[in-house]
């Protein structure tokens, strides 16, 4: 179902829940602002929200290294206590999310703030470029459509996460929190591929 941004909007300013899992909500309720407040509220989400505010400084740098040493992921993942970082369960899930990375050659950033305006408009010149001819209303439609695909390719808190893609990373760092009754941030990631880049390297070298 195609869904309100004002009703999206009103449902966060109500819960605190991010943005997708304030869509899931609405969508799992038909629309139904009310209902999908409860429903965030039965699955923890509204609760895990509540600590947004909360600063997160303790943690975890993890890594992980796949495919025979071809590719490497270092990340960063925040809680709030260093009791919290040394537990087994925020291990557990940091080697998890090093390892949603690693398998995700698409994933650019964190969250969707963070990707620059320039690459958002280029990309919306690209996907109208390829609806071109088409109606303007229907051409907006297209393109809106691709940006939120590009955002879930490109941003971690938005992909499905690779061992259970019926959640997102964001559902499983919201599972996170409640189970460790902390905040859970992912603050930053860097992936490094074998050979990534050594063509563009080697022209820079020779001009």
């Amino acid at each position: 179902m195609e869904l309100n941004a004002n009703l999206v909007k009103e449902l966060r300013e109500k819960t605190g829940a991010g943005i997708m899992d304030c869509k899931r909500a609405l969508a799992e309720t038909g629309g139904n602002l009310e209902k999908a407040v409860v429903w965030l509220r039965e699955k923890g989400i509204a609760a895990a929200a509540g600590r947004a505010g909360r600063v997160a400084s303790e943690g975890s740098v993890g890594s992980y290294i796949h495919a025979g040493g071809k590719i490497g992921v270092l990340i960063e993942v925040n809680c709030e206590t260093d009791f919290c970082a040394k537990s087994e369960a925020f291990l557990a899930l940091v080697k998890n999310l090093a390892m949603q990375v690693a398998a995700s050659p698409s994933t650019r950033c964190v969250r969707r703030e963070e990707l620059p305006a320039a690459v958002i408009e280029q990309e919306r010149q690209i996907y109208a470029s390829q609806a071109e001819g088409k109606p303007a209303v229907v051409v907006t439609k297209i393109v809106d459509g691709k940006i939120e695909k590009f955002y879930k390719e490109a941003c971690l808190l938005e992909q499905a996460y690779v061992r259970d893609p019926n959640k997102t990373v964001n559902d499983l760092l919201g599972e996170a929190a409640i189970q460790m009754r902390e905040k859970i941030d992912v603050r930053r990631f860097v992936r490094y591929q074998l050979g990534e880049a050594l063509d563009a390297e080697a022209t820079t070298a020779v001009a």
